[in-house]
This record gives C-alpha cells, structure tokens and sequence, in this order.
C-alpha cells in the first residue's frame, strides 16, 4: 500500500480540526447513549441530530415511513456528490457498563456503536462545512434508523435517498467502530467485507404422548436433533472448502415436562455467507435435508425464512483508497488492510449494491485492555474508547474532500 497523498494540502491540518471537535463529538456521543432508541422510528435522536447540525448551511429532510435525517452540503464548484452515512440505532439490551452516562432507558443500549457513528459523522459535516469551498460537488450526510434487522438503509433508498443531491452520488462510505482493534486504527478490504444473513424457523411435527411409550407417539424430538447435525454436514460437504459459510442453530424448544413426548420441536439458527451462490445453495438445501429427515422418522416439517441482508462489497478501487487516507491523515500505523471479511451481517450492503463504496472499521478498544480481552460489540458490557473518535470524523472528511476534489 502506497501513501501519495501524505503531503496533500486538501489534508493539512483535519486532523486537528477533527480534535478541536472532540467537545461536541463527545457530547453528542454520550446524549444519545443516555437515550437509546431501536428500530426505524427514532423520533429523540432524530431530535439530536438536527439540532447538532443546527446552525450549518445544509439542506436537511427527514424520512416520511422512518426517523431518518439526510443533510446535503453544497461545495463551492459543481461536481458529483458523495454520500457519508452514520447509523443510529440501538440494541434491546439492559447496559452493564458501569459508565457515567449509561443508558437511561430499561432493556436499551447502544451496544453496536451506532451513537458513536452519528456523533462522529455530524462532526464530519460540521468540519466539512468549514471547508466546502474545497468540495467540487455536494456531499450527503446519511443518518440511518433500523440498521439492526429493519434495513433502515433500503427503506431510505426507496425513499429517494440517491436523488436528493443535484448530481448523481458516484462514491459513498461508512464507519463501523469496533472494540477489537487498537484504538485509532482504519481497517478495511476490497471486495466481500461481511456476510449476508438469513434467519430461519424449522417446525418438525410428531404425534404426542406418554414418554414411557414412544412407541404409541411419533417423537419430534429425535428428527430435530437429527436435523442439527445434518445441516452441518451441508456446509461441510455441498459447500466448497474455499467458500465461507456458517449455520448455526442457536435456539431447539420442544417439551414441556419429563414424561410427556411433545408434538412439536422447533429449531431457530442463523445462515451467514459470503456469495449469492452460496447463499442460494443453502436456502435450498435446508428444506431438503429437513424433509427427508422428518419422513424417515414418520414427521412432518414447516419452515419460516427470514431475508436478511446481502453480502457487503466493497468496492476494490474505493476499499484502497480508503487505506490510502487513513494512511495519510493518521498515519501509516493506523491504516491496515482487513485479510479476511467477518461473518457479521450489515444493511449497509444495500447501498453498496447501488453505489461503488466501502465500509470501514474503526478500532476503539479501551486503553486499560486488549482487543483480544476486550468485551465485543453487542456485549452489555461493550466500551468504546472515545479517543478513537477524531480519527472516525477525519476518515468521514478526508473521504469527501478527496472524491470531490
């Protein structure tokens, strides 16, 4: 990786600009940890993010059918525009932290980090702004509710997010902050970064009765497990040892008490892969292997599949370039390159199915530990290292100042 742009006048001085931003990327930060809101309606952080961006030249709507926010700048020459997206939403999760401004809200907590992208991304526009006469075109300041299993982001996109700006959106990025990597650090990869996901229900059906004689009932039980062990196998014999795929089945509910043989057993997992192809092959596959099994043990199966999200690509010139600024206007240390993508799941991948971009993380593990001991993301007790957050509003900026230049 080579750093051409280590002397570049666009990037003198930002990250001392993002610093002296700090105050108010805190504050806003710590405003809405104390508040969390979950799903597509967040109508008190919506609040906050307006009144963060109160006093900036920007063209500012909000969604009709979710809580969204989109803040368009206008540069000081025409141009293209750029798109910088901040999640918002929280976890239905009771904090164990222990922080000073934990959340306030019972069974709430910003668990993923999404306070700390918005606060950082409106410190973004605040710094962008300062500079517009820079910007060769217009950036968009994406404020997304209900990333977290509500694809917020699709619903922005059928609401006409790419055609707010005056010009076509030719580039857009997002941060994800993580609590396992060094503080400070920007790790990101070309092409599949994380997985898609689909969640699913599998009903297997029996005959009930008297546990001490199976032989009058038709036991669910058994298939059931049967089925947890054959769907392993799916992975490991009709997929390709170099393609990723995980199934997990992470709940099995049958029975009620010791002696009676229920009539249902249910199984509910998760299926997380890195291609379509793949993905396709075991939507397929699932049913199949669940059915053949249900009939060898005289049972009958149902199935609910939930559509999760697509896999998120990024783009490869985008991803590289991304390394390239962070190398540039934090420091080569702090630019990495991702070996391989995680298993995670992000509805960020809708955007990038319509627009070359790329997502990036940002390290932010608290200085008293490791990222190894440190506690993960969607921990009740996860912390951010607030340290971290010039480094994400200098990544936001560098990006925008670059593609528009």
């Amino acid at each position: 990786m080579t750093t051409p742009l280590t002397d570049d006048p666009r990037f003198t001085g930002l990250r001392e600009a993002a610093h002296a931003l700090q105050p108010r990327t805190v504050a806003l930060r710590r405003l809405l940890h104390r508040h969390p809101e979950e799903g597509l309606l967040l109508p008190r952080t919506q609040q906050a993010v307006i009144e963060a961006l109160d006093g900036l030249d920007l063209k500012i709507t909000t969604g009709e059918s979710v809580g969204s926010v989109v803040a368009v700048l206008d540069g000081g020459r025409p141009g293209p525009a750029v798109l910088l997206r901040g999640d918002m939403d929280a976890l239905p999760l009771q904090e164990d932290t222990g922080l000073e401004f934990a959340s306030e809200v019972d069974g709430s907590m910003h668990a993923c980090g999404h306070d700390t992208h918005t606060a950082m991304l409106a410190s973004a526009a605040r710094l962008l702004h300062e500079r517009r006469s820079e910007l060769a075109g217009q950036v968009v300041f994406m404020f997304q509710p209900g990333e977290e299993g509500y694809h917020g982001a699709k619903h922005m996109l059928d609401e006409g997010l790419l055609d707010v700006a005056d010009a076509p959106v030719e580039k857009a990025f997002a941060l994800h902050i993580t609590s396992k990597e060094e503080s400070g650090v920007v790790r990101c990869r070309p092409g599949p970064l994380m997985a898609s996901a689909n969640m699913f229900t599998i009903t297997v059906t029996g005959r009930g009765g008297h546990a001490s004689m199976p032989s009058d009932a038709c036991d669910p039980v058994p298939a059931a497990a049967e089925m947890v062990g054959a769907l392993q196998t799916v992975v490991t014999r009709r997929i390709s040892v170099f393609e990723p795929a995980v199934l997990t089945i992470a709940s099995i509910v049958a029975g009620t008490t010791t002696n009676i043989i229920p009539e249902t057993a249910q199984l509910k997992g998760t299926l997380r892969t890195l291609s379509e192809q793949t993905r396709k092959i075991m939507l397929d596959e699932i049913p199949k292997v669940c059915e053949h099994i249900a009939a060898a043990h005289s049972c009958t199966v149902s199935f609910q599949f939930e559509p999760g999200y697509p896999v998120t690509v990024n783009d490869d010139a985008v991803a590289d370039r991304v390394l390239d600024l962070a190398a540039a206007v934090l420091g080569p240390k702090h630019a990495t390159r991702m070996p391989n993508p995680i298993m995670g799941a992000e509805d960020w991948s809708y955007v990038l199915e319509r627009v070359p971009g790329a997502m990036a993380f940002l390290g932010a593990c608290p200085p008293e530990t490791t990222p190894v001991d440190a506690q993960p993301n969607h921990s009740n007790r996860v912390v951010f290292d607030e340290a971290a957050f010039p480094h994400g509003v200098a990544a936001y900026a560098a990006f925008a100042l670059d593609a528009l230049r």
